[in-house]
């Protein structure tokens, strides 16, 4: 699941997204598995920390399961 990554807070993708010229039709970032078309991959620090990515409009967008 792809959420949006505030300082203290994750919010749901649809609250941000779907205002977003990248998004999908749907309102959803373009997510390919294991690849955020609208954005770049962050480097991760550590193993335990989930795949991050920071989308055009410059927000952190964390992959959680």
């Amino acid at each position: 699941m792809l959420v949006i990554v505030m300082e203290n807070q994750l919010l749901p993708t649809h609250q941000v997204c779907q205002a977003c010229l990248m998004a999908d039709q749907s309102g959803q970032p373009r997510w390919q598995p294991g690849k955020l078309r609208c954005g770049r991959a962050l480097t991760q620090t550590t193993d335990s920390q989930p795949e991050q990515y920071e989308c055009q409009m410059g927000f952190r967008i964390a992959n959680i399961d």
